[in-house]
């Protein structure tokens, strides 16, 4: 009898927690607390992530989304991450995390 192996499956809350390594160079706050996660998906080895940033001409773009690729191609089963990034809706500051809210002093 062989045993059938089961492959390590990467869940949309494991990319989560993942992307809270990703810091905003600017304010020193991950990108998943300051509400610039709008959506996931997570298919077969591949995530794709809509996300935005503070503003559209924001220099760090380039840095930010590629760092995100890099953690969530990290973790088990994923072999691609596709960052897009989107402009609507426009970040607001009311998408900030509570707690976070409150240290940042908005």
């Amino acid at each position: 009898m062989s045993k059938k192996i089961k492959k390590e499956k990467t869940t949309k809350k494991a990319a989560e927690e993942a992307l809270k390594e990703v810091i905003d160079p600017e304010l020193g706050v991950n990108i998943v607390d300051l509400g610039l996660v709008y959506s996931m998906t997570v298919r077969k080895d591949t995530i794709h992530l809509k996300m935005t940033l503070t503003f559209p001409g924001c220099p760090l773009a380039g840095p930010i989304t590629r760092e995100a690729e890099q953690v969530l191609e990290k973790l088990p089963g994923i072999k691609k991450a596709k960052v897009m990034l989107v402009w609507d809706p426009p970040w607001t500051p009311d998408m900030v995390h509570k707690n976070i809210k409150d240290e940042l002093g908005l």
